[in-house]
């Protein structure tokens, strides 16, 4: 099959930027050829944690090509999600919670995945071929592949960085049969900063460019079930969904652009909402509050543990009956963080 021209690849460019991505990059699904080393190692010292689906698909995600053996090339698209609010300033409020700012609006996932289909949709009335999308949903190493494409590189805190977009974006790959011209790969430009390494709340970085994620707030809050290891619990602060530091610190997010999306702009009631109200929410109103929101999928039980570890770092001691009302909760987790959170305050 031939290579698109480099007119058709630019209508590409400017038909996804049209379609609200701020930035696009090609490259081959065998661009990175040491994502297996790096995600074998990464896997080997146990830093992926309870995340065991890492491990299980490690043969995909080690080999972009394998996923889809067809695929020729890989669009990569960058979705900006800058937040038009100081992150650091409810740290400052500790009987309010901190929810990560891409969590304060709608799932990004489906945002996201909707403008890459209608992407992929142009690119497929162009030329004879197949696509598939991912936002980060499958074995499919966005990160190393968007640096591949040129959108940017990892950076000391293993997010990806940009010249033109700092570290506040949404990445999107469509994989596709269409022979495209590919971008050259982005080039590290951290220097010797070490801004989101020294600002790290749990220190999850053992060196830069590596993460622990089982000290990582975003993955203690999320992906990770049951208790938390008490030397932690004080590390949390008020971060209930996710830790914006490492990102919120970078130098380069004064070329950061402006999100457009109204979808990822804060809603009112998620910007520094108020511990006690959160922690009495029963399941129905969990799944009201937040329908629409990727904070949904923790679900209620590991939701209302992050907020009873936030009041007890709270040193407010009107919070200290909201906690004691719940150390009888059905779930043992909250049961927990409810009975450490009374001690806290006591």
């Amino acid at each position: 099959m031939p290579t698109l021209t480099s007119d058709l690849k630019a209508k590409l460019v400017d038909f996804a930027t049209q379609a609200g991505f701020a930035k696009v990059g090609i490259c081959r699904p065998d661009a990175v050829p040491d994502i297996a080393e790096r995600l074998d190692a990464f896997v080997a010292k146990g830093f992926h944690g309870q995340m065991g689906w890492m491990a299980e698909r490690i043969q995909w995600r080690g080999d972009p090509a394998a996923l889809w053996p067809e695929a020729r090339s890989v669009v990569m698209l960058a979705e900006p999600y800058t937040p038009d609010h100081d992150p650091f300033e409810v740290l400052k409020h500790r009987d309010r919670a901190a929810i990560s700012v891409y969590a304060q609006n709608r799932d990004y996932h489906d945002v996201v995945k909707k403008r890459l289909k209608r992407v992929g949709r142009w690119l497929l009335d162009q030329e004879d071929g197949q696509i598939k999308v991912f936002v980060d949903t499958a074995p499919v190493m966005e990160k190393p592949l968007a640096q591949a494409a040129g959108l940017g590189w990892q950076g000391k805190h293993t997010n990806l960085l940009s010249r033109d977009l700092g570290n506040w974006f949404f990445l999107g790959a469509i994989f596709t049969t269409i022979e495209l011209v590919a971008d050259d790969a982005g080039v590290e430009n951290c220097g010797s900063c070490t801004a989101c390494l020294d600002i790290c709340p749990t220190n999850a970085f053992p060196a830069p460019f590596q993460l622990d994620a089982r000290r990582c707030i975003s993955y203690l809050t999320i992906e990770h079930k049951g208790p938390i290891d008490l030397e932690l619990r004080a590390l949390l602060g008020n971060r209930i969904y996710g830790c914006d530091d490492c990102l919120a610190v970078c130098p380069w997010n004064k070329f950061a652009a402006q999100a457009h999306e109204v979808k990822y702009h804060a809603r009112p009631e998620l910007l520094g909402p108020d511990l006690a109200d959160l922690a009495q929410l029963d399941d129905a109103g969990f799944r009201a509050l937040f329908s629409g929101s990727p904070i949904k999928r923790i679900g209620r039980d590991r939701f209302v543990r992050n907020v009873l570890y936030a009041i007890g770092n709270s040193d407010r001691l009107e919070l200290r009956e909201v906690a004691v009302s719940l150390c009888n909760d059905p779930d043992a987790t909250v049961a927990d963080a409810a009975k450490w959170a009374v001690s806290k305050l006591t």
